[in-house]
C-alpha cells in the first residue's frame, strides 16, 4: 500500500498532514461511491462544489481552492498543488499505471528475418506482423494484430496500439489510356520518430516517394487515417476519427480535433488548432484557430 507521504512527495505539495503514513490503495473519481480514506482523487476549480459532499479520502486541489475551502471532516485531506490534473497524472504514472514489460514477444508474432531490433528492448503482442526491411528502436510497444509494412522505421520510446496498419499503400490512382484507374506505385516508407504514441485502429500510409513522417512526441488517437506523404511536426496531437489527406504538412504543437478532415497538399502552421468536425480546404497560418465546414479562421481576442 502507498503511503500518503509518498503521494505528497511525488506532487511536491507543501501541505502538513498529521498522519503521513495513512495508506492509499486506489485512485478514484471523487464522485465514486467507493471513494474512502484509502482513496486518492483530484478536483478542478470548476468542480469545487463536489468537495462539499465528500467527508473522507484524499483530494488533490489547486492552491487557490485549498485557500478558499474549509474542511468539514477530519477524515478528508486536501492536498494543494499548482496544477491538480498534472499532479494526479504523476500519481497515476508513479503508483497505479502498469508499465510495459520489455523483452516480451508473442509466439504468434511474425517478424521478418531482415528486421533490425533488439528483442530485449521491445514488447510485441499477439499476431503482430513486421515485414522485411523494418527498423524498430528501443522501448517500443506494438499491440496485438498490428501490421508494420516493409521498410517502416520506428525510433525509440514509441507505443503503437492494436489493429493498426503502418506503412500500407495509399489511395493514389492515375487514369490510363483506356480511362481506367491504375494504382500509383508507392515506393517510399513511414518514419516514426521518438516518443510517439499511436492508438488503436490507426492507418498511416507510406509515401509515394520519400517518407511519411510522424515527428517526435506526436500523439495519435484511435481511428485516425494519415495518408501518403504527410508530415506531422513535433508535439502535435491528432484526435479520434481525424483524416489527414496526402502530402499535408502539419507544424509543431498543432491540435487536430475529433472528426476533422484536412484536404491534400495543405500546410497547417505551428501552434494552430483545427476545431471539432472541421473540413479544412485552405492553408492554416501559424497560431491560428479554424473551425467549421468549410473551416474558417476565428478572430483572435
Amino acid at each position: 500500500m502507498i503511503s500518503l507521504k509518498q503521494i505528497i512527495l511525488t506532487v511536491n505539495s507543501s501541505v502538513q498532514i498529521s498522519d503521513k503514513n495513512q495508506g492509499i490503495n486506489k485512485a478514484l473519481a471523487i464522485t465514486d461511491v467507493n471513494f474512502n480514506e484509502n482513496s486518492i482523487g483530484w478536483c478542478s476549480d470548476n468542480n469545487s462544489h463536489l468537495i462539499e459532499n465528500i467527508h473522507t479520502g484524499n483530494v488533490i486541489v489547486s492552491n487557490e481552492l485549498y485557500a478558499k475551502k474549509s474542511v468539514k471532516s477530519s477524515d478528508l485531506v486536501l492536498i494543494p498543488v499548482e496544477n491538480p490534473r498534472q499532479a494526479f497524472q504523476k500519481i497515476l504514472q508513479a503508483f497505479f499505471y502498469e508499465k510495459p514489460v520489455f523483452g516480451v514477444i508473442s509466439q504468434s508474432a511474425l517478424i521478418h528475418e531482415t528486421v533490425l531490433y533488439n528483442a530485449t528492448k521491445v514488447s510485441i503482442g499477439p499476431n503482430v506482423v513486421i515485414e522485411k526491411g523494418c527498423e524498430i528502436g528501443s522501448n517500443v510497444v506494438i499491440g496485438a494484430n498490428t501490421v508494420i509494412k516493409s521498410d517502416t522505421i520506428i525510433q525509440n520510446e514509441c507505443t503503437i496500439g492494436s489493429n493498426c496498419t503502418i506503412g500500407g499503400v495509399g489511395f493514389g490512382y492515375e487514369l490510363n489510356e483506356n480511362n481506367e484507374y491504375e494504382l500509383m506505385p508507392h515506393i517510399g516508407n513511414v518514419l516514426i520518430l521518438s516518443n510517439v504514441e499511436i492508438g488503436n485502429n490507426v492507418c498511416i500510409d507510406k509515401a509515394v516517394m520519400g517518407s511519411t513522417i510522424i515527428g517526435e512526441h506526436v500523439k495519435i488517437d484511435n481511428l485516425v487515417h494519415i495518408a501518403h506523404g504527410v508530415e506531422i511536426g513535433r508535439n502535435s496531437l491528432i484526435i479520434a476519427n481525424a483524416m489527414i489527406a496526402g502530402s499535408v504538412k502539419i507544424g509543431e504543437n498543432v491540435w487536430v480535433a475529433p472528426s476533422a478532415s484536412v484536404r491534400q497538399k495543405l500546410e497547417i502552421g505551428d501552434d494552430s488548432i483545427i476545431g471539432l468536425g472541421s473540413v479544412v480546404v485552405k492553408n492554416v497560418n501559424t497560431n491560428t484557430t479554424v473551425a467549421g465546414n468549410p473551416a474558417k479562421e476565428f478572430p483572435k481576442k
